[in-house]
């Protein structure tokens, strides 16, 4: 590629709307499994207010996959107009994952969400039970087609050459590739996470409304209950990934370390400014060998360096992501997430024991609604931007698969893309916060 604006202007406006698509499905792929949670309290206790409450967070669950369909048709279409190389060099891979997650998963979502959104009324309960049970299992298996085709790119396992083809020799291989299932299990636990705060937060949004409203303050204990026992899971979960990580993709975790060059006992650096012109880091605040520490488990253990991968040479072959983008985002990442453990623990301890939240915790739930997303958006970037300047590891890079468009035309159309994203997810947030502010009102049982 000989042109890299517009190279960057294709992977900015890509990474806009990956980064806007991934918003939606990270809270559905829960959010149904909570669906199903309420209507089987409808069904075992009769009781109208968890009726109510599966009505309101159906609808959100409604609007929210809605948009995540929209988005994604639109990222689609992209691989054909931004990245042909993409599909003309691992299309015999790439092609056969995205149609077995609308075979498997879109046709049975949009199967049954049918049933579960109009036919409560029109079916036996069991039937509506299962038509929600399916939307979940659907969710699933969408993240799995998705994700084994997401980790396949980073660590690509199972594939052979024939006729000058790229295609996959191990179909098992492919899918079972080393990182996918550290891959599926942190995006499945991410998901739990950011579906916990978004019911917490809109229930205690309602609260801080009305205050005797039951079925927010069940939803609110329910999802914080949730988010206390899957915060710890995630941190252990994203432990290991990242030793996987660190074995498969060691430039990612130079990247994320901000370590420059390989050595033993590697400090862990708290925070710094990446100098990638000088290959250093300014206005360090480090942990001397803790970096060693957690990814070797040896106080001396060696980590490979930016070096080993981006020779300072002249002419040398640069096979390292950026530093900057990678560090900010792993550590935004983490923050969140001890954010949200505290919350989560904090919450579940005050209200123990059926105790009423006191006002200021609801405005701090209220306040971390959208953690999640704020989570989730930095580990995409994590992983995204750490395994530049590949596309597919070791076999395309980024450069390799940008199409020919003019930057003019590129230019607008990103503009356009932020344009249209910002009025979707503004219009998303009012209509969420109305329906949480109404909340789940009382509906005559059926």
């Amino acid at each position: 590629m000989d042109n890299p604006d517009l190279l960057l202007l294709a992977r900015a406006q890509f990474g806009l709307n990956i980064g806007f698509h991934i918003l939606f499905p990270s809270l559905t792929i829960a959010l149904a499994w909570f669906l199903v949670y309420f209507r089987i309290r409808y069904a075992r206790s009769g009781d109208a207010a968890w009726l109510a409450t599966y009505k309101l967070w159906t609808k959100v669950f409604a609007l929210s996959f809605a948009m995540g369909v929209v988005t994604g048709i639109t990222m689609s279409f992209q691989f054909g107009t931004n990245w042909p190389g993409f599909m003309n060099h691992v299309g015999n891979i790439a092609g056969p994952l995205l149609a077995f997650e609308v075979l498997t998963a879109f046709f049975l979502e949009a199967t049954f969400l049918g049933v579960m959104l109009f036919g409560m009324n029109r079916v036996p309960a069991w039937v509506h039970i299962g038509a929600t049970l399916l939307v979940a299992i659907g969710t699933l298996f969408s993240a799995f087609w998705i994700l084994a085709l997401n980790s396949w790119m980073q660590t690509p396992t199972g594939q052979v050459m024939e006729g000058g083809a790229l295609i996959a020799g191990d179909w098992m291989q492919v899918i079972f590739n080393p990182s996918f299932p550290y891959r599926m299990t942190h995006m499945l636990l991410a998901s739990a996470l950011t579906a916990s705060f978004v019911v917490a937060g809109l229930s205690a949004w309602r609260l801080l409304r009305a205050s005797t409203d039951a079925s927010a303050l069940r939803t609110l204990r329910t999802s914080i209950m949730v988010a206390a026992v899957i915060a710890p899971l995630q941190i252990f979960a994203g432990d290991q990934h990242g030793l996987n990580t660190l074995e498969h993709q060691p430039a990612k975790i130079a990247a994320m370390e901000a370590l420059w060059n390989t050595e033993r006992g590697a400090p862990l650096v708290l925070f710094a400014v990446p100098n990638e012109e000088k290959r250093r880091n300014d206005y360090a605040i480090e942990i001397p060998r803790i970096a060693s520490l957690i990814l070797t488990h040896e106080l001396d253990g060696e980590v490979k360096g930016i070096d080993a991968f981006a020779p300072s040479a002249p002419g040398a072959d640069h096979l390292a992501p950026p530093v900057a983008p990678v560090f900010f985002a792993f550590r935004i990442m983490l923050a969140m997430g001890v954010l949200m453990l505290a919350v989560a623990w904090g919450g579940a301890w005050l209200m123990r024991k059926d105790r009423a939240p006191p006002r200021w915790l609801l405005w701090i739930f209220a306040g971390a609604t959208f953690s999640g997303w704020i989570a989730t958006l930095a580990g995409w970037l994590v992983t995204e931007i750490g395994r530049q300047p590949w596309l597919v590891t070791g076999i395309l890079k980024t450069s390799q698969a940008v199409g020919r468009i003019p930057e003019a035309q590129m230019g607008a159309s990103l503009t356009g893309y932020v344009l249209v994203y910002t009025l979707m997810l503004g219009a998303y947030m009012v209509v969420i916060t109305h329906l949480a502010g109404k909340g789940a009102l009382p509906v005559k049982t059926p």
